[in-house]
């Protein structure tokens, strides 16, 4: 990969552009799950799909390289990932994490990984004195998600990273709602990126997918071991759909970001619309960080209504958002954290973070911005109907 080209030009050519033995302009898929071996005191480069496969080191040659590693690895999800990723820790290590964090994330370390003897501080990892704070003598994580999910709260990058490391820790940062086209942790510090590629990397809600990308020599070597040693790989099929998202992230990504600054400016000025969380906004808290560790405020908004009964109204009139699990896809996509990305996490703890009954998480399409409004003002305007309407009932 020429290191010299953008990265617009880089996520088309690059080492994979072609078939060097055929010239087919798509990486091939190598469906097998087994590798023939002429002579086994000298085995190929390849013998087991689990262990290897071409097509899943395109792909991981491809993200290594547009994250700025030395290696990356593709796991069969997001999840996948972030926990082959925590299996480096040992029994009576400890964990500095963001409070905020997808409930997946949360839904592993506090329901899984304590199970193992593996402890855990949530921090508001937006202030540094609280980081630093939570460092114990047997932290070896500090975990980041920035923006976190599903609050759009910002980490300093570089800060934390420079704290870990004169704390002897790890930096592992999740990188989902940025992609290497915004954002390149690795650069800022960080020891390592996860993904989930089932996002924005590949792109089209056709595919579950994970990717981890770090540049230690030594880290490079743990991941391998314990990827191969867990199973937990992405399929070459998989892997190739991966790759084709990945031709489009950047075009993407800038249509959708452009979208969502317009679809958060315009539902920052309704009256229905109690607050919006967007880094594209310069009232955004920890927006001058943002700005400075990454090249845009991305496609990813919440906003947020009076309660669940508001929540109900609007989702039931807007015709263009799919209503559903998941972001970064192709198609808007809007989301409700409270009983959808954070269902795992307990009320209790979920409303000490702010995700209150009335927030909803968008992610802005490919849509024309214009039609994702009017919807949105159909759905709006519903719900200050249905409001009137129970302020006379109950008058």
């Amino acid at each position: 990969m020429t290191e010299s080209h953008t990265f617009q030009t880089r996520l088309l050519h690059n080492k994979h552009k072609f078939d060097s033995q055929t010239g087919a302009v798509s990486v091939p898929i190598q469906q097998a799950s087994t590798f023939h071996q002429a002579d086994f005191d000298n085995p190929g480069i390849y013998d087991y799909s689990r262990s290897g496969n071409p097509t899943r080191d395109a792909l991981e040659e491809t993200i290594a390289g547009l994250e700025g590693g030395s290696r990356g690895f593709a796991f069969a999800s997001g999840m996948a990932a972030i926990s082959t990723s925590f299996m480096l820790l040992s029994k009576g290590d400890h964990v500095v994490i963001s409070e905020d964090v997808y409930g997946g994330t949360f839904r592993m370390i506090h329901d899984v990984l304590y199970r193992f003897g593996i402890d855990h501080t949530f921090v508001d990892m937006t202030d540094l004195h609280e980081v630093a704070t939570a460092i114990q003598p047997n932290t070896k994580v500090l975990y980041i998600e920035t923006p976190s999910n599903p609050l759009l709260n910002i980490t300093d990058i570089q800060a934390v990273s420079k704290l870990a490391k004169a704390n002897d820790c790890l930096t592992f940062v999740d990188n989902t709602f940025m992609t290497p086209a915004l954002q390149r942790p690795l650069e800022l510090g960080a020891d390592l990126v996860l993904h989930s590629a089932t996002k924005f990397i590949a792109g089209h809600s056709d595919v579950v997918a994970g990717l981890a990308v770090t540049n230690h020599p030594e880290l490079s070597d743990q991941l391998s071991f314990l990827q191969n040693s867990f199973g937990s790989i992405l399929g070459a099929h998989d892997c190739w759909l991966v790759l084709r998202g990945l031709k489009t992230l950047d075009c993407r990504l800038k249509q959708s970001s452009e979208s969502a600054y317009k679809v958060a400016t315009y539902l920052h000025g309704h009256p229905q619309v109690e607050e919006v969380y967007y880094p594209g906004f310069s009232s955004h808290p920890g927006a001058s960080t943002h700005a400075y560790q990454s090249k845009g405020a991305g496609a990813v908004l919440s906003f947020r209504l009076k309660d669940e009964a508001e929540v109900r109204s609007f989702s039931q009139k807007i015709e263009l958002p799919v209503f559903a699990v998941s972001l970064g896809a192709v198609e808007s996509i809007l989301s409700y954290p409270a009983k959808m990305s954070h269902a795992a996490m307990p009320e209790e703890e979920r409303l000490k973070r702010g995700i209150t009954d009335g927030l909803l998480r968008l992610s802005v399409g490919l849509e024309n911005p214009d039609d994702l409004i009017k919807d949105f003002e159909t759905g709006l305007a519903y719900v200050k109907a249905r409001n009137n309407l129970s302020s006379v009932q109950s008058g």
